[in-house]
């Protein structure tokens, strides 16, 4: 008897496209497991289908193969370089309903959005602090690990962003590639113009909840707050003395190491500071863009400006413990106490006088070398000091500030007055 010819039971059919993974980074692919979604052999993430792995790979293999036309920067996505390519077009399609900023990734939005809700879900577990992004956590924790990973091959300074890297090696090349279209101003980073560009607006959008004082950027306010709470985290080992500021302890140290690396290439003078450098600069142009709006006087920088205007307010924040004399300028401070101390650190190899201010010592110079730069406009009578000319042309002006409460004598100098004055109190040395 024979028997029905029995049906050959079908195989399944392996879909090897939906179960293949990459082996390496290279163009070698292999069978995935049935039950097992696409996963990198090297790190062991999984993926919802084989393209995304396959972009993953990128990573690991270095390669990037989206390139900007505009900059030559490359992507491993398509997507990341489209959106990119927003910040030379100038493009920014998702803005914020809360404070109308916009961005160019929606991505950059929610992780914005939580400045608003007070979110910053990401803690170092080292000191406590937060943050919105876990990228900036893992910066941050280079600080506790003395990581800095990023090396400028011109000075040897170190790094812990990359960002910062860049941005300090246009101090190297000269460019200043952020340029503000108001004032035509220049910046080496695009946060230095953003925060530029409130001056210009007028705003000031953070404000000190201790005593009201408003700064363009956050980094001003955080900065600020340690005023209130007296936090000077950062330290000079050379001579113990602390800073609010990691670049005012910077700008310090190169008191220890005689580094000016800042210079003026009109007259060759060097700065520990390119502030001051630019502040200087101000000096060759006649540039004084600070006025005064009480008296009109103008100034360089604004820092004179603000020391200046405590001459209106009559503030002299800063008194010797020693005599009580107050001064405007910490610095004043400083130099007065160093007549209680007898400090007289400035000395001429000339004829070994001292002073107890360089400035004095380079006017003093002047009567060795017989440089006189500072002349008069109307009698062209010259003087080594600009303070002497100011004297001088009181003359001219026929001003005397100066007047006796005893007789109303007025006199064009307070040396003139306090000689006199030893008249009516019989004083004769």
């Amino acid at each position: 008897m024979e028997h029905p010819p029995q049906k050959r039971r079908k195989k399944p059919k392996v879909d090897f496209k939906r179960n293949l993974k990459v082996v390496s980074g290279k163009d070698h692919l292999i069978p995935a497991n049935m039950d097992r979604k696409p996963t990198c052999d090297q790190c062991g993430k999984t993926f919802a289908d084989m393209s995304n792995l396959k972009r993953h790979v990128r990573i690991h293999s270095g390669e990037r193969p989206h390139e900007c036309d505009q900059c030559g920067k490359t992507f491993t996505q398509i997507s990341h370089l489209q959106e990119h390519q927003r910040i030379h077009n100038g493009e920014r399609p998702y803005d914020c309903d809360q404070c109308g900023k916009t961005f160019t990734t929606m991505n950059n939005l929610k992780i914005h959005l939580r400045i608003h809700r007070g979110e910053r879900p990401y803690d170092c577990d080292q000191c406590g602090k937060t943050f919105t992004q876990m990228s900036n956590l893992k910066i941050h924790l280079r600080i506790h690990r003395g990581e800095r990973p990023y090396y400028c091959d011109q000075c040897g300074k170190t790094f812990t962003q990359i960002s910062h890297l860049q941005a300090h090696q246009h101090i190297h090349n000269g460019e200043r590639p952020y340029d503000c279209d108001q004032c035509g101003k220049t910046f080496t980073q695009i946060g230095h113009l953003q925060a530029h560009q409130h001056i210009h607006n007028g705003e000031r959008p953070h404000d000190c909840d201790q005593c009201g004082k408003t700064f363009t950027t956050m980094n001003d306010l955080k900065t600020h707050l340690r005023i209130h709470s007296g936090e000077r985290p950062y330290y000079c080992d050379h001579c113990g003395k602390n800073f609010t500021q990691l670049s005012h302890l910077r700008a310090h140290q190169r008191i220890h190491n005689g580094e000016r690396p800042y210079d003026c290439d009109q007259c060759g003078k060097t700065y520990t500071q390119l502030s001051h450098l630019r502040a200087h600069q101000h000096i060759h142009s006649g540039e004084r863009p600070y006025e005064c709006e009480q008296c009109g006087k103008t100034f360089t920088d604004m820092s004179s400006l603000k020391k200046h205007l405590r001459i209106h307010s009559g503030k002299r924040p800063y008194d010797c413990d020693q005599c009580g004399k107050t001064f405007i300028r910490m610095n004043d401070l400083k130099t007065h106490l160093r007549i209680h101390r007898g400090e007289r650190p400035y000395y001429c190899d000339q004829c070994g006088k001292t002073f107890t201010q360089i400035s004095h010592l380079q006017a003093h110079q002047r009567i060795h070398n017989g440089e006189r730069p500072y002349d008069c406009d109307q009698c062209g009578k010259t003087f080594t000091q600009m303070s002497n000319l100011k004297r001088h042309l009181r003359i001219h002006r026929r001003e005397k500030p100066y007047d006796c409460d005893h007789c109303g004598k007025e006199f064009t100098q307070l040396s003139a007055l306090q000689t006199h004055q030893r008249i009516h109190s019989g004083e004769r040395q």
